[in-house]
């Protein structure tokens, strides 16, 4: 079928052994440098392999603009019609509303590419897998900086929760979210659910405020927290919560990327340096600082005692999200 007038041809791209067609290719995703489509497409081909080791065989829910990041978000948690054969879903269950969706679960580049396509511009996995999708196996930190929050405490509390996962023995891997925090991702072992998930990360958060209670804060409720500090955001352990996946651009005019960094860099990271036109380079030089995630995964043993601890003393379990 022709292309509608105005609209830019199609182009065809070779990623491994599926052909993507990319449609209007040229439409301006970024407004401010202009990147479009093709761009995007192009920046996750530049970073496959770290991209599809973020994403591998786990449920992952689309945000898609389908004119750019200025017009209207899409949360997209089914895949999108139209799939070819070859694209592959996981199958979840929503209790809360007695549903099912079928999600993108991504094996290869080209599934990368094909939701592109179809407009994401970010990509937020589940923190679990195909093969149990109800027990989780990344454990995420994320330090969630309030409205008056400085990113230099972003980064004290970035090296305190470092230092709290060397006692532990927890291998952690941090990445900027993109926006205006950082994340740290732990592998864990698949052994409890997505409460128990929750109410360790809320342990480990309560420690980590214990150390820094001039920078940290873990009170639940918005409007309670001080605007000064930040949130060491343990809900985003809670089932069917994602957030943007390593290497996964942001929706904004800038197109920001959400990238792995070494621990030596967070004195002095600035988030909004990484965006889809300096990562590629930086990937070319540094290759995949996840790479080796899978390799330390970490017994949430410990941190259940710490939570059960908790609460013997009088602490509240997570509330229901």
């Amino acid at each position: 079928m022709a292309e509608s007038k105005g609209k830019s041809p199609a182009v065809e791209l070779e990623v491994g052994s599926r052909t993507v067609r990319i449609s209007n290719p040229d439409r301006v995703y970024f407004p401010a440098r202009g990147e479009t489509k093709l761009d995007l497409v192009n920046y996750y081909l530049t970073v496959g392999d770290g991209i599809v080791n973020a994403l591998r065989e786990r449920p992952c829910m689309l945000h898609r603009f389908p004119e750019g990041v200025a017009g209207e978000k899409v949360h997209q948690k089914r895949l999108p019609h139209g799939a070819p054969p070859w694209m592959e879903t996981v199958r979840v269950k929503f209790p809360r509303y007695n549903r099912t969706a079928d999600e993108l679960c991504v094996t290869e580049l080209a599934h990368v590419a094909w939701a592109v396509q179809m407009s994401t511009v970010e990509f937020h996995p589940w923190n679990s897998r195909r093969a149990d999708t109800e027990k989780p196996d990344e454990w995420r930190i994320d330090l969630d900086p309030m409205p008056d929050c400085p990113f230099d405490r972003v980064r004290r509390v970035a090296h305190t929760v470092h230092e709290v996962l060397d006692e532990l023995g927890a291998v952690g891997y941090p990445k900027t979210s993109g926006g205006s925090g950082i994340h740290i991702y732990v592998r864990v072992e698949p052994a409890y659910g997505f409460s128990d998930v929750r109410r360790a990360a809320l342990a480990f958060a309560r420690e980590v405020e214990r150390r820094t209670p001039e920078d940290v804060t873990t009170t639940w409720w918005r409007k309670d927290r001080d605007p000064r500090l930040v949130f060491v955001d343990y809900n985003q352990n809670a089932r069917d919560h994602t957030i943007a996946s390593a290497y996964s651009v942001r929706g904004n005019p800038e197109g920001t990327v959400s990238t792995p960094i070494r621990w030596d860099e967070v004195d002095d990271v600035n988030p909004k340096d990484f965006t889809i036109a300096t990562v590629p380079q930086r990937y070319a030089d540094l290759g995949d600082l996840h790479a080796t995630i899978d390799d330390h995964p970490y017994s949430l043993d410990t941190l259940i005692e710490w939570a059960d601890r908790d609460e013997r003393e009088g602490a509240e379990a997570p509330p229901e999200d």
